[in-house]
């Protein structure tokens, strides 16, 4: 099969344009990977090279060694994807170590994978482990409100966990373990990595202050849902705070104990806090 033919890579095409659309991608902003199947890789192995230049990752994944992932090339826009995926995308390999990679398809007018990388397999590799897994997409996005927010609320889990929560009902439901917060970090390197990696053993988001988001899930649906859902409530809270920065009602502690009866989610207590 051809790589443009698959299902999964078809998918990820989607996903890049999905979040253009939204504006969460201006100029070269933002990055999507995804750890392939093993049948995934076999469909498509006519037409991977194996003969190109290992690299450094940056950090060592063990966990990861000789796995292949589909990722968005640095520098790449995800405006243009859709419109020539060879040039902005990449299948790469990791060797026996998951030290390094080489790129088997893609990026053909040179370049290399998203400058985040280290962060992507790092976080990677953390949420198979907790997942068993079923996780294989690391996504992330400039999401404007979040972004807002992290120049007005503490940043803290809890805070940002609760606040989020209030704005739609569906939210505990949608992400019933909270989100993390990392404080300003130079993107791309391995400090962020190892904070965002620590965050993601007990959550599926990481907001990075003043920067965006990180999110994990199963497949491109859902972790594109969860991006979607995080900043559609982050946007009602700033449309919120704008307008009347006291609440005059909101969904309560045990407005929240009820709903996770009925939907048969566990809500971390340090969340539940009367205000």
């Amino acid at each position: 099969m051809k790589v443009l033919d698959a299902k999964f890579v078809q998918g990820f095409i989607r996903m890049c344009n999905d979040g253009w659309e939204q504006g969460w991608h201006e100029r070269n902003g933002g990055n999507l990977s995804y750890r392939m199947k093993e049948e995934e890789a076999e469909s498509v192995r006519e037409e991977l090279q194996t003969g190109g230049e290992w690299r450094e990752i940056g950090t060592s994944v063990p966990g990861l060694a000789g796995q292949y992932f589909l990722v968005t090339g640095s520098g790449k826009y995800f405006r243009n994807v859709i419109l020539d995926p060879e040039d902005s995308l990449a299948i790469v390999e990791l060797d026996d170590k998951g030290e390094r990679y080489r790129i088997c398809w893609g990026l053909v007018n040179g370049g290399r994978p998203t400058s985040e990388l280290p962060s992507h397999l790092m976080n990677h590799e953390v949420k198979m482990q907790a997942t068993g897994g079923r996780h294989r997409v690391i996504y992330h996005a400039h999401t404007t409100n979040v972004i807002a927010l992290t120049f007005v609320l503490p940043l803290k889990d809890e805070v940002f966990t609760r606040e989020l929560w209030e704005m739609a009902t569906e939210c505990p439901v949608v992400f019933p373990d909270g989100v993390g917060v990392v404080g300003w970090m130079v993107p791309g390197g391995r400090e962020i990595a190892v904070a965002t990696s620590e965050l993601m053993k007990k959550y599926d988001v990481a907001i990075w202050a003043h920067h965006g988001m990180f999110a994990s899930g199963e497949d491109f649906d859902l972790t594109f849902g969860l991006m979607h859902t995080v900043e559609k409530s982050a946007e009602i809270l700033v449309k919120q705070l704008s307008m009347c920065p006291a609440k005059l009602q909101t969904i309560t502690t045990q407005n929240f104990r009820d709903l996770a009866v009925d939907f048969k989610v566990t809500l971390p207590e340090r969340f539940l806090y009367e205000k």
